[in-house]
Parts: C-alpha cells; structure tokens; sequence
C-alpha cells in the first residue's frame, strides 16, 4: 500500500487528522482505566497508550506517564524482530528489551486495515502501525509483594521477566503463555482482568483506526509522515533558540537500596543549532542494588526535558525526539548489563535525570527552566500474599520565574492522581490516618516551591513495606537565589525510616511518608510584600508536566 505525499495534506486536514489519532491513543487509555481492576490503574491511572506507525515511530499519544512514553519505543523495535502478524498481541516487561521496569507490562498490537478505502485496495493483511499500552500491574512475583523490594541486587529478585512473546495469536489468546504468566504473580486474578484491560485498549485502536480509513483512506496514511516531519520542524525551531554551547551539571542518588553511598549523576549538554547530544559520561558505574537505569529510561527523561523547554503544545510523537541524541557508558548506572535490578531506576533514578538535565539546561534558557521539584516519586508499597497496594506521594514543585510551585502535587517522570481514600480503605486492608499538605516544606524565593505533603497508613494486617525514595538527605534545590525546600521523611511505627527499605510489619503499624517541597525561585527579598503566592493549591493528582493537563483528581 502506498501513502500520499504528506506534503499534499494541507495545513487544516492535517490538524484534523492529528487530532483524530490523538483521539484514538486517549480513548484506548479510557477503555484500559475503565476496564482495569487494580486501583493502581483504575484510580491512579499508572498506565499509557500510544499509537505507532508500520517502522515503529510513535504518531500520537495519550497525556499519561512521561517514563512509560518516552520508552514506548523501544518496546515497538523489540517486538519488530518477531514478525508479529496480524491478529498477535505481543506482551513484554523485559527492561534489558524494550522494557521499564518489571511491573510495567507492555502489549503490543499490529494494526492491519480491514477496509477497502486505500486507493481501491481492500484489506489484504497489511500492518499499517501499532496499538500499544503500558501499564503498571502491582504485582509481578519476585521476592516481595508489589514487586518493588528496596534491596533486591539483580532483577531476577525483582519479578518475572517477559521477554517479547505472543500473548494473543491470530485473535486468541494463548492459554499456554497466559498460565505462565499467571503463574509467577499474586493475585493472578487481577492481573489476568488487567491484562485483557490492556487488550481490550489495543483493540479498539484496531477499530477506530480501521474507522478514519473508511473516512480519509490514504490520506491518513500521509498524515503519519506529516505529523512527525511537523513535530520535528517546529521541535528544532525552539532548539535554535537556545544558545548553542556546552552546558554541566552533576546531582547524586542517595544509595542504591544496599548501602546509603551516593551514586553520582553527571551530564554534559551539547546544543549546536537545531540538535542536542545528552552525554552522561561521568556517571557512576551500575551498582548493586536496584536503582540501576535502562538507558530507554534516560531517554524518556531527557526528552521529557526537552519537551518542557520547548513548546508543550508541540504534538508529542516521534519527532520530538528526532533532533535529540542520548548516550551513557555501557555498563553505568545509566545503562546496566543485565541482570542489573533495575526496579527502582526506573522510578526514582529517571527523576534524577530530570533534575540533572534542567540544572544543565539553566544557564542556556533560565526563563524556561524551573527550580528543583520533589525530585522523586515516593513509592509506597504495602502487600501480602493477597494484595499489593501501589502508590506515589505527589510532592512539592520548584517555583519557575513567572510563579509560585505547585503544591502537592506529582512532578517530573510521573503524571498520576493519587488513590482516594475512600477507594484506598475500601480495596486493602489500610486506614488513612493523615492526608495533608506539609506546610512550610517549600523553598522561599521571590517565588515559592510548593509544599509537600504527609500521608500516613496504619496497616490492618501483617504484611510487607516497601519504600523507595529519594530527597531524604539532599534537599530539592533552589535556583536563581531562591532557597532550597525541606528534605523528605520516611518513618514506619513511629521511627525514622531509611530512604530504601523493605520490612515486614505487624497489624497496627503506621507507616508515614513526609514528602518532600519544591525550591524557591529568586530571592525572597525581592518577593513583594503582599505576593499571598496563590499558586500552591493541592489537589493530590496531576502536575502540569509536558504530557499532563494539570487537572487534578477525579
């Protein structure tokens, strides 16, 4: 089948189209949250769907979890080289192939036209692009419940690990590979409802797709190449922007979940024109425990960054990443050899590579860049043989130099809501006890970081904790003179808590996370007297990020 000339869609049809296929991606999200029954993806929404086209370059995505997208990818490349057929959905967890991290299972779906509107051809079987989703399940077996143990030294402790393989094989699933995986999990149950969540998603891309080709034929096809030809074009109009030049920063992992040694972070930021090389030469060699980070993981921070330096409203696809080039020593904390545990990497180390990147990229666009937020996600995981409870705490975000930081809110790498209470205490055996902003946690400055927040569990039967955290010992920087915010705090029954840890714990024991603020932006003295800041509302859910609306929980 032969596409247009993308050049011969003019520039209404063009929005038009884009708009419809980022329609389809946010309506397989739909369909996998509603579908779901794990809180994680029902409530939090810790899940992504994105379409791609046939050479595995993304086309359009859904506003959901920047680490999930950015990594997208190299999931598609991956199940590329198993000549996936129509009427095969291909699931992977593999960070070492196309992966994250183990909990986040990716499906992968071909998408082939059942229609006869492409310049007279009918369906003949031809994939034209890829339905895909990602989302985090909150158990994958390994050795503690929500797989995620702080102190897990390679990933076969983490989960099990799935390699691209046929989940679903000429429309039918695979009762052989769906027992394996089932297997190997708690709560089989959910997974397996999640898991078809996830299918479900995949296929009503298939439909809708197939739906915009009875209506446009092989126009849409030409809207492939022109949505990513606009995206990279207006993409390396903004980096030319920035002054070319060599620009470093270096930041530090506090420990890797076996000892409380900081692991260093460095980078080296290349802008020449209308490309920028992310080198992070420098950085610590991998380590033994989990906070090891695939590089598709770096990836999807670095072009996060770049996203926000950017215009945000640019179309998120493939050729955003285009004029972008990412690289770290083989073997480094940045790109591990397997079997490196890596289940922390993905959420705690990507936000350092975030900080690092902006701190980089302050003196090139200081009026783009904003002070340091939170600088982690706050993993909390509470869970037995029976249940898994997955969450992360929103935090404090860094002031930027037109307004206060958002409080409470999620920052960086992650763009979820948070878990009500009443969904929370109605689905696991846990009492909220506190759930409040953490006042004074933000930076001052002429305009203030955001305050974190305090949330405390009192857990209702024996069971396993899982923490992983960062910002505990270095605070969220403050940039342009603007101070830096309060550290985090970890306590478990009443006692301070390392910043890494898995412990199991009797009935009755409270478990309180104290996040931590966002930096100040600028000095306070220069903040006017009667500035109330009117920015640091929490609403427990979405940041306004790159790929987020900023639009609370629901």
């Amino acid at each position: 089948m032969v596409a247009l000339d993308s050049r011969e869609l003019d520039p209404v049809e063009l929005e038009i189209l884009r708009n419809q296929l980022e329609s389809v991606a946010e309506e397989m999200g739909q369909v996998l949250i509603r579908g779901a029954y794990s809180p994680n993806i029902t409530e939090r929404r810790d899940c992504s769907t994105a379409l791609f086209d046939a050479d595995g370059r993304m086309i359009a995505q859904a506003e959901h979890i920047p680490v999930h997208l950015g990594a997208m990818p190299e999931a598609v490349d991956a199940v590329l080289e198993h000549d996936p057929e129509p009427g095969d959905v291909f699931v992977l967890n593999d960070p070492f192939t196309g992966g994250t991290h183990l909990p986040d299972v990716t499906l992968v779906s071909p998408i082939a036209p059942a229609t006869d509107a492409l310049d007279g051809e009918d369906g003949d079987g031809s994939i034209l692009g890829y339905a895909v989703s990602r989302a985090h399940h909150a158990d994958v077996g390994g050795m503690a419940p929500g797989s995620m143990p702080a102190g897990a030294r390679d990933i076969h402790q983490e989960g099990f690990r799935i390699p691209p393989v046929r989940l679903v094989e000429d429309g039918e699933i695979d009762a052989e590979t769906e027992s394996l995986l089932l297997a190997n999990v708690r709560n089989p149950g959910e997974r397996r409802a999640d898991l078809r969540a996830q299918i479900a998603a995949n296929e009503r891309a298939e439909a809708r797709i197939d739906d915009l080709l009875a209506d446009h034929g092989d126009r849409l096809l030409a809207a492939f190449d022109a949505v990513i030809d606009y995206s990279r074009e207006r993409v390396e109009a903004e980096l030319r922007d920035l002054p070319d030049g060599t620009y470093r920063a270096s930041d530090a992992m506090e420990g890797d979940g076996v000892t409380d040694d900081d692991v260093p972070v460095e980078v080296t930021v290349t802008v020449d024109g209308a490309a920028v090389d992310v080198d992070f030469a420098g950085t610590a060699d991998q380590v033994a425990g989990n906070v090891n980070a695939p590089l598709t993981v770096a990836k999807s921070a670095v072009y996060f960054v770049i996203r926000c330096v950017t215009d945000p409203e640019i179309p998120p696809n493939h050729g955003c990443y285009e004029p972008v080039s990412v690289s770290a020593p083989e073997g480094s904390l940045l790109n591990p050899d397997p079997p490196a545990a890596v289940v922390g990497g993905n959420v705690e180390t990507s936000q350092r590579v975030t900080d690092v990147v902006f701190a980089a990229l302050a003196d090139a666009a200081p009026e783009r860049v904003p002070a340091g937020g939170q600088g982690t996600m706050n993993n909390v995981v509470v869970g037995d043989d029976d249940f898994a409870y997955y969450e992360t705490v929103g935090g404090g975000a860094g002031a930027n130099p037109g307004s206060d930081g958002l409080s409470g809110v999620q920052v960086g790498m992650t763009n979820t809501l948070n878990t009500p209470v009443e969904a929370l205490e109605a689905a696991y055996p846990l009492r909220v006890e506190r759930y409040a902003l953490r006042e004074d946690s933000g930076g001052d400055g002429r305009y203030r970081g955001g305050d974190g927040l305090v949330r405390s569990l009192e857990v209702q039967t024996d069971a396993t904790v899982s923490l992983l955290t960062e910002r505990r010992r270095h605070a969220p920087r403050g940039i342009a003179g603007g101070a830096d915010a309060e550290p985090g705090i970890n306590r478990i029954g009443g006692e301070r808590a390392p910043s890494k840890v898995t412990r199991a714990v009797a009935a009755g024991t409270t478990v309180t996370v104290e996040t931590p603020g966002g930096g100040g932006h600028g000095p306070a003295a220069e903040r006017p007297a009667d500035d109330s800041g009117g920015s640091t509302d929490s609403d427990g859910g979405k940041s306004e990020t790159a790929t987020g609306r900023g639009d609370g929980n629901r």
